[in-house]
């Protein structure tokens, strides 16, 4: 569940948006490369593995709200491909709640694993890629948009190239940021909470308080393959439409106040999603955040349009899924 889907009750919702788990067999567990905060699972980083990951929504109050693992077993042993369950794990599996739960897990990350549809690469900018297809000037113009580092600069954290081995891009670099986005107080109802990211994770644990601090707001950088089959954006869901994010990235240090409001839908402080103390960690000095209130933005709205076509190029599925994406 996320913050657009309600739980196993119905009705409730949780504070993030729930993020894709396609090409999710490419990432790896958390660690530090040269300093920089990398990999891990879920926004925050906290699972070190698809099968850890695998295992949070069944206890997830929010989500299918298993009171324990016991639980959990116990309807295991009551459906339908129990004997299955068995045949691969020992007759005796569900005397042991715990194992049988590892177990679990295991199967979901091997079949995240080795199903083809979690890494179909078959998106119309993999066809283009592979010369099967052209891309219109429209998404020419928004994957060179993509890639400027004076314009986007999307690809600084995305990036976009076949890697020297053929692979094709992830458009991730598993990286975090912090990217000063605005609260949803449709979800964040209580003004003295806040969600801090990576700095309250279990990835970061044995970090000094001042490593800890400042890593606070950091999220993980999403793969954006399929990002235009997504109903909301962000970690907390603030921006609903591909075009409301990019205008959000190249208009939000030039024109603060249509973007930063309080619950009341009047301007609020910059960077309202974060207690003032850890505001300093937004990125403001890569492009297209490197301006200043009054200035040109990085995009204009041609552009922006460019841009969003191009990104509508990683739905995989193509020519299936052309018109679905979420503009």
């Amino acid at each position: 569940t996320g913050v657009t889907e309600p739980g196993s009750d119905g009705t409730s919702v949780g504070g993030r948006v729930a993020p894709s788990i396609r090409y999710l067999r490419f990432n790896k567990a958390f660690r530090f490369e040269d300093g920089t905060p990398t990999g891990g699972f879920f926004w925050d980083g906290r699972a070190a593995s698809l099968a850890e990951q695998g295992k949070g929504p069944f206890l997830n109050a929010k989500e299918m709200a298993n009171a324990d693992v016991a639980t959990v077993i116990a309807k295991l042993a009551s459906a339908s491909y129990a004997n299955e369950f068995m045949a691969l794990y020992g007759q005796n599996i569900f005397n042991d709640p715990a194992a049988a739960f590892d177990r679990v897990a295991l199967a979901l990350q091997a079949y995240q694993k080795e199903d083809g549809e979690f890494a179909p690469f078959s998106s119309k900018y993999d066809a283009y890629l592979r010369r099967q297809t052209n891309l219109s000037a429209s998404e020419l113009r928004g994957l060179a948009l993509f890639n400027s580092s004076s314009k986007g600069n999307c690809a600084a954290c995305h990036p976009s190239a076949m890697g020297t081995d053929g692979s094709f891009p992830l458009f991730t670099d598993f990286s975090y940021d912090s990217l000063g986005v605005p609260r949803n107080w449709a979800v964040a109802t209580d003004p003295s909470s806040f969600d801090l990211g990576l700095c309250e994770s279990a990835a970061v644990a044995d970090l000094s308080d001042a490593r800890k601090a400042a890593v606070c707001g950091k999220f993980k950088v999403p793969s954006l393959r399929n990002v235009g089959l997504r109903k909301a954006f962000f970690h907390n869901g603030r921006f609903d439409t591909l075009t409301k994010v990019v205008t959000f990235y190249v208009q939000r240090d030039i024109n603060p106040d249509a973007f930063y409001l309080d619950s009341n839908g009047q301007p609020d402080v910059k960077f309202n999603d974060l207690p003032e103390a850890y505001r300093g960690n937004v990125n403001v000095t890569e492009g297209p955040y490197n301006r200043q209130p009054g200035a040109s933005p990085a995009l204009n709205s041609d552009e922006i349009h460019d841009l969003v076509d191009f990104l509508c190029t990683l739905t995989d599925n193509w020519p299936a899924t052309a018109s679905d994406c979420k503009r």
